[in-house]
């Protein structure tokens, strides 16, 4: 069975484990500083780094250091990951959903701009799948009406943009670490940013609230959770980001195959490539009511076939949660359409060439002789 993504893990994974638990320290500690001082030096641009459980923590935490609570609005995309807008929700904000584009599936400038209220307080875009999203403009447009930029950048560890890495702008930067990701430490997550205030504030949010002074002693200087990484999952970060430009090479490899050899049907959509793209995935949609079908079925019939898929993502508008803020279906088209037509190939660095051929010589042969 091809499964639609697994993590590459190796020796080096392995003995890094294995070294934290013969020395007796698993929880936060100097793997983690280690871990920190290496994703800095990667990222570049003078920023500095904190490692968090995970993403999700890492977005809740970037929204509470930039002062976001309840009256404000935060514009995300309707297409994402939920956590993308349940930390929104949890800090007791309002998720203002705007459309994507089709092919990129990205939000654009148009559509933030036409969101904006006097109560908006911040901008979440995300690097959907690995594609960057267009900064420049959103940057220039939160700097004309004084909103934070906060990028869910989860799926998105080595993509680049206008010459330089994710991370590197100096805003608040959130990456994931979870084991679907381009590396991982099983669980976690991290926020990049230039502000040395904002930075402190991740430090105290994500440990209690806790600051010590230099002999020791600690305060309690604001509300905090339990964020923290433990050592275990730095020191099987620190192995996974020595190889994380050769996996992203062989997931821009792997893409560049799919792209050759994806049949060309009406009922096919593929996804958009992009410069410094670092392919987290790649997904298409099919449009299955013109193939007189459904996704199950179709999924079900590529399983037939030993070919693992996957659903990213439902649009988020339209779940029970977000209803309930008044959202409905026909809010937002494109992420209604991607919503309902996605699907998630395989693609992880462990992948050949044939492995992406078969896929798409079965995809070919659902798309023209259909489902049985």
């Amino acid at each position: 069975m091809l499964p639609f993504t697994r993590p590459t893990l190796g020796d080096e994974e392995h003995a890094a484990i294995r070294d934290v638990l013969d020395s007796g320290w698993l929880a936060s500690g100097p793997k983690v500083l280690a871990f920190e001082q290496a994703l800095q030096d990667y990222v570049g641009g003078g920023v500095q780094v904190r490692v968090l459980n995970s993403a999700t923590s890492a977005l809740e935490a970037a929204l509470l250091a930039c002062d976001v609570g309840p009256g404000d609005e935060v514009i995300v995309p309707a297409m994402s990951f939920t956590a993308t807008a349940n930390v929104v929700v949890r800090v007791g904000a309002r998720p203002v959903f705007v459309d994507v584009d089709l092919h990129t599936r990205n939000l654009d400038v148009t559509a933030v701009e036409g969101a904006l209220t006097p109560r908006t307080r911040a901008v979440m875009p995300v690097h959907l799948a690995g594609l960057a999203v267009e900064l420049a403009p959103i940057h220039d447009l939160a700097h004309r009406h004084r909103v934070v930029v906060i990028e869910d950048a989860a799926q998105a560890i080595g993509t680049s943009y206008g010459g330089r890495r994710l991370g590197a702008s100096g805003n608040p930067v959130c990456f994931s670490f979870h084991p679907n990701k381009n590396i991982t430490t099983i669980e976690g997550g991290c926020v990049a940013s230039s502000d040395r205030r904002f930075i402190r504030r991740i430090e105290r949010l994500r440990f209690h609230g806790i600051e010590r002074d230099a002999e020791g002693n600690i305060d309690v200087a604001e509300w905090g959770g339990k964020w923290n990484m433990p050592d275990v999952g730095a020191a099987l970060g620190l192995a996974q980001l020595a190889k994380l430009d050769d996996f992203n090479r062989r997931r821009r490899v792997l893409a560049r195959r799919y792209f050759e050899r994806l049949p060309h049907h009406p009922a096919l959509l593929p996804p958009a490539d992009g410069a410094g793209h670092s392919w987290h995935m790649f997904c298409v949609c099919i449009d299955y009511a013109a193939l007189g079908t459904t996704r199950h079925a179709f999924q079900n019939a590529l399983a037939a076939r030993g070919i693992g898929t996957g659903i990213h993502y439902p649009a988020i508008h339209l779940f029970s949660l977000y209803r309930r803020y008044g959202y409905s279906a026909g809010d937002f088209p494109n992420a209604e359409r991607i919503g309902a037509q996605t699907l998630t190939l395989p693609l992880f660095p462990a992948m050949t060439e044939a492995d992406v051929d078969r896929v798409c010589d079965a995809l070919g042969e659902l798309l023209t002789k259909g489902v049985s």
